[in-house]
């Protein structure tokens, strides 16, 4: 076990933050989308390249100790895990080994193969359903036209793969038995499958590609009986996207943009009429909420993490909470903000401080006591 665990002054808004990972070598969290928190919301799962290998790690919040629970060989560029998650139910995590859907116990680090995908077909986000009994997921068939793709480092073939139209798949699999259902499938490339935190018969996913040439992006689609529909706000004309599930598992959050028309937050109901949408002047970034009062986003270029509060019927003018400054180069750099479970802090990812990605908590103030980013804009 080691401990890595700092702590130091915020240079925008004077909190004080915690770097709960130093090494020389990329750490990250899950996927935005997708909670790592484990033993009851004491500790975190990440992953981190040491000693020439990539491998799942654990942090105990409380002590700053790090546990090394996975211990695999090195394998291809490709080998990551922003793509895992972990079972809402039991101390288990799921990633991709190749094309071998893994599981790995996080108590004693034992691995098991659970499914393995057909040739030809990409491995894709994983997200286990509410009853922790399946992992659902979308892949895609390659196409027979050859080009070069790297969608972690530098979206190197995303317009070409958008264009290609693969053949998209949802598969839900057993996490027990290893039986596969497909459960959905389309000519479209097919990504970001969402499962529902309450319902385990609702998912989101989305059609990839170029925000503003896909068409429309989110999507629901009910697995009890196959219906498939767009979620957005009625005659919403703004590119939107980067969707997650609130907490309770009635709307979707999201973020989007228009050219000559700015940026916008907000959500809507998974099948439902409600929506809401607050248009904003300077850029959001990835934004996450567990529900319609507070929302935390990470102004891509900006270098700043943001909270929107709500007031009311309206959402306030969002605040600074403090800098990542976050190159995001790579996947494993971007800076994702989450809530933690108990609402107290933000967790991000950033490179910022040492030039690795390392994994941070920012604890949350009274907004009162942050200021606005009108008054800090000079520093952003």
């Amino acid at each position: 076990m080691t401990i890595e665990r700092s702590t130091y002054c915020d240079p925008l808004t004077g909190i004080e933050i915690t770097q709960l990972t130093n090494y020389k070598g990329h750490s990250h969290h899950f996927y935005f989308t997708n909670p790592g928190w484990y033993d009851e919301g004491r500790r975190l799962l990440f992953a981190s390249d040491r000693a020439d290998r990539t491998n799942l790690f654990g942090i105990e919040l409380a002590t700053g100790e790090i546990t090394q629970i996975t211990d695999i060989d090195p394998q291809p560029p490709g080998f990551q895990f922003i793509d895992a998650c972990k079972n809402p139910l039991r101390e288990e995590a799921y990633f991709w080994r190749g094309t071998e859907l893994t599981a790995v116990d996080l108590g004693n680090g034992q691995l098991r193969t659970i499914w393995q995908l057909p040739p030809r077909w990409q491995p894709l986000m994983l997200n286990a359903t509410a009853n922790g009994r399946h992992l659902c997921f979308s892949s895609y068939q390659k196409p027979e036209q050859e080009f070069e793709t790297d969608l972690l480092r530098g979206y190197v073939g995303f317009r070409d793969l958008f264009e290609a139209r693969p053949l998209s798949r949802i598969f839900r699999v057993s996490i027990d038995t290893g039986e596969v259902e497909t459960v959905y499938e389309e000519r479209v490339w097919i990504g970001h499958v969402n499962t529902s935190p309450v319902n385990p018969s609702q998912l989101t996913y989305c059609h990839e590609g170029p925000w503003e040439k896909v068409g429309h992006r989110i999507w629901g689609l009910d697995l009890a009986t196959g219906r498939t529909w767009k979620i957005a706000p009625p005659q919403c004309d703004y590119y939107i996207g980067h969707e997650f599930w609130h907490r309770d598992g009635k709307r979707i959050g999201f973020h989007g943009f228009r050219p000559g028309k700015g940026y916008v937050i907000g959500a809507a109901d998974f099948d439902g009429p409600g929506s809401w949408l607050e248009t904003q002047s300077l850029e959001t970034g990835h934004v996450f909420s567990f529900d319609d009062d507070l929302v935390v986003g990470d102004g891509y270029e900006q270098g700043v993490i943001k909270l929107w509060k709500r007031d009311g019927e309206k959402m306030m003018s969002p605040v600074p909470l403090c800098r990542h400054d976050s190159t995001a180069k790579i996947q494993q750099l971007h800076v994702h903000p989450r809530f933690t479970p108990d609402g107290k802090a933000v967790l991000f990812t950033s490179d910022r401080r040492t030039g690795y990605g390392n994994i941070y908590l920012a604890p949350l103030p009274d907004s009162a006591a942050l200021p606005s980013l009108n008054v800090s804009r000079a520093l952003i």
